[in-house]
């Protein structure tokens, strides 16, 4: 069966699976549709590649069906505001997880746990995370992963309590670029990067409002590198977010990127050409970043805190507490000890260090060449 003709069986075993059938705002649709397409005409999805694809598409549909049944019994939760959420984004491999690790420290702000990205439900206390099905299921998901393939500790590491990115809760609405890292859909990217994903934001919204929904007083942090392709939606539904915008030489990190990818669609795909890879994705992060400067250019300056790897690298505390007093956020003493403790136990590279082929088609005078506006508008420097 394609993917196309599975569009109402996912629904059906979504269905079956978490029951209930309000898959909340429809808009959600569009994007399943299109992805759907490109699976079937464009994606070289191998056998094992189709099984995974169909699985993960099931379980998407059945988290959505599972929100909805917590808002339609707790509407009072889309009552409660996220105001000024600290959100990292920026260019891929430019400090951001590290620096979301080192902040997530602060138990004066809440952060997405990986488990509860994966599972959105109101976090429980601490302590209670072991014995919950889902903290279990998160942790021997991640467990088999690395065992696997340990490597993959080098190019991303996470854990099932630590700080996760937006994707999981993006994903929910069929909008996030994992999608197009596991296979080639270039129908999907193109409507991918141009769709106006409000609706999508708006779904990222309530799912936050559900985690945080027995924490209400606490900041959030989040991090996705991928806002920065889509801030003008952000903003729509979080206007007074606040952006830490990370940045550093394209040129230094956009080849291991690429590689990473090469690697990952390997899994999924057959026949994947490393050099198709980065000319497609140094192509679309270069113009997220314009986008995002288009977008910066209509917004409140003071919305905007630029973090430089090389500054943050050199004194990370100082970047945080610059970070924390631009944005008017308290840095407890207790915050800073856990910090510096997180920070003197994993050492850079502590997992390890990415490998990556130089083979991906494109020079660095050709990459600093693409992203010379981005480059010049925010005085990221050549290393």
């Amino acid at each position: 069966m394609g993917f196309v003709d599975a569009e109402q069986r996912l629904h059906d075993l979504a269905v079956a699976q978490a029951g209930g059938d309000n898959f909340g705002d429809p808009a959600y649709l569009e994007g399943f549709r299109v992805l759907l397409n490109a699976y079937d005409r464009e994606a070289k999805l191998n056998a094992y590649g189709r099984q995974d694809t169909m699985h993960k598409l099931q379980m998407l549909l059945a988290r959505r069906l599972r929100a909805q049944q917590f808002l339609a019994a707790q509407p009072r939760v889309l009552q409660l505001e996220i105001c000024r959420p600290i959100i990292i984004c920026g260019l891929v491999r430019t400090g951001s997880t590290a620096l979301h690790y080192l902040m997530g420290q602060d138990p004066g702000m809440q952060n997405l746990q990986y488990w509860l990205a994966n599972s959105p439900q109101p976090r429980p206390p601490r302590n209670q995370w072991p014995s919950k099905p889902d903290f279990q299921a998160a942790v021997a998901e991640l467990d088999a992963m690395y065992e696997a393939d340990p490597s993959l500790k080098a190019m991303h590491f996470m854990m099932a309590d630590g700080p996760e990115e937006c994707r999981h809760l993006l994903a929910q609405s069929f909008t996030d670029d994992g999608f197009e890292v596991n296979a080639s859909i270039p129908s999907y990217s193109q409507w991918y990067e141009n769709a106006d994903l409000e609706f999508a934001y708006r779904h990222h919204k309530q799912l936050i409002q559900i985690i945080g929904s027995n924490d209400a007083n606490r900041r959030w942090l989040l991090k996705y590198p991928v806002h920065l392709r889509h801030l003008s939606a952000l903003f729509k539904v979080y206007p007074d977010a606040c952006v830490v915008w990370t940045h550093r030489d394209p040129a230094q990190v956009l080849p291991s990127y690429c590689s990473l990818v090469a690697g990952f669609r390997a899994i999924w795909e057959d026949n994947t050409d490393p050099k198709d890879v980065s000319a497609r994705q140094l192509e679309l992060w270069a113009r997220g970043a314009e986008k995002a400067l288009e977008c910066r250019r209509q917004m409140d300056p003071a919305q905007f805190y630029d973090l430089h790897f090389v500054d943050f690298m050199a004194d990370p505390m100082l970047a945080i507490q610059n970070i924390y007093s631009y944005f008017d956020q308290p840095l407890s003493e207790d915050a800073q000890i856990r910090m510096r403790a997180w920070n003197k136990s994993n050492p850079q590279h502590k997992h390890g260090k990415h490998r990556y082929s130089d083979a991906i088609g494109v020079s660095k005078e050709a990459i600093h060449e693409r992203f010379a506006t981005y480059m010049q508008a925010l005085d990221v420097r050549a290393e």
